[in-house]
């Protein structure tokens, strides 16, 4: 079975061996937990090509080939806007202090943000005292969605990825820089600040996404360990409510948000510093993997 929006159940964008061009392919995998990015390193990783050269019409054929490099599975021009939930788990909630929200809250990130995996996110001078990550289930919206209920939120999602949320503290919280309320969009929209990876699965695969296995490693360590059951608002509910008078188009994300065991509150504070790897995986998915360098 695949989604109705979309003709493959796993997608990725990639260049092939022998060659420069970019394209669009289904990879052959054994299982659901086979890792893409070790495959692709190890020039191992085969696919089905796909016709079509933008990630929602793109279909696979019976044509393999192996892949010389792995892209992130989204270009930012294909992706108009990021939607970014803020304090989504109960156990990220419950380390700030706050209670449960009623409604979700919502920031934004723009298209640059994107990245891919290996990409090196480059942290400009001004955001590198308290840089910080998040790992959040992505939400791909397939076509473009407005004041969608919940029972036909899915109709509109033509998958997930996993998605990492780069943060500057200090420019989201500091009353010295943030300014007295605390502001979000500034503070995590600096360039590839939204790495993405390592590949686009459908909804066929994972409906609601609810019950995925989610961890955050820092130099190989974890630091956040979660399942998206643990979200307040699921993938349905946030489609609803972010479609409310609003056009989600198509190609646009939602991060729905990281759990507990942010360096922000560590005890002492751990923010990254320059050359760590930071590594976000998700069950069913897969893991993207960065280095954090400071210009």
């Amino acid at each position: 079975m695949t989604s109705k929006l979309v003709a493959w159940t796993r997608l990725v964008r990639y260049v092939p061996v022998g060659e420069d061009q970019i394209k669009y392919g289904e990879p052959i995998i054994s299982s659901s937990t086979t890792d893409i990015i070790e495959l692709a390193r190890a020039s191992q990783l085969k696919v089905k090509v796909c016709e079509g050269n933008e990630p929602f019409t793109a279909k696979p054929t019976e044509r393999v080939e192996t892949v010389k490099t792995l892209l992130g599975p989204l270009d930012p021009k294909d992706v108009p806007i990021i939607r970014c939930i803020g304090l989504n788990y109960k156990t990220h909630i419950r380390e700030t202090g706050r209670p449960l929200p009623t409604c979700p809250t919502i920031f934004i990130k723009p298209s640059h943000a994107v990245a891919g995996h290996d990409e090196d996110i480059r942290i400009p001078r001004i955001a590198q005292e308290q840089c910080d990550y998040e790992g959040e289930l992505t939400i791909v919206i397939g076509r473009d969605a407005k004041d969608v209920s919940e029972a036909d939120a899915l109709d509109f999602v033509a998958g997930y990825t996993t998605g990492n949320d780069v943060s500057a503290r200090d420019w989201q919280r500091d009353p010295g820089k943030a300014g007295p309320v605390p502001q979000w969009c500034f503070s995590k929209s600096f360039d590839k600040y939204a790495p993405l990876g390592p590949c686009l699965v459908s909804t066929s695969l994972l409906g609601d996404a609810d019950n995925l296995s989610l961890k955050t490693f820092v130099n190989g360590n974890v630091r956040q360990e979660a399942n998206t059951s643990d979200l307040c608002f699921g993938v349905r509910k946030l489609v609803a409510f972010c479609s409310q008078g609003q056009t989600l188009q198509r190609g646009s994300l939602i991060m729905t948000g990281t759990p507990g065991g942010v360096g922000l509150f560590m005890k002492p504070p751990t923010f990254l510093k320059n050359g760590d790897e930071v590594c976000v995986e998700i069950g069913g998915i897969g893991k993207v993997c960065n280095l954090m360098v400071f210009e």
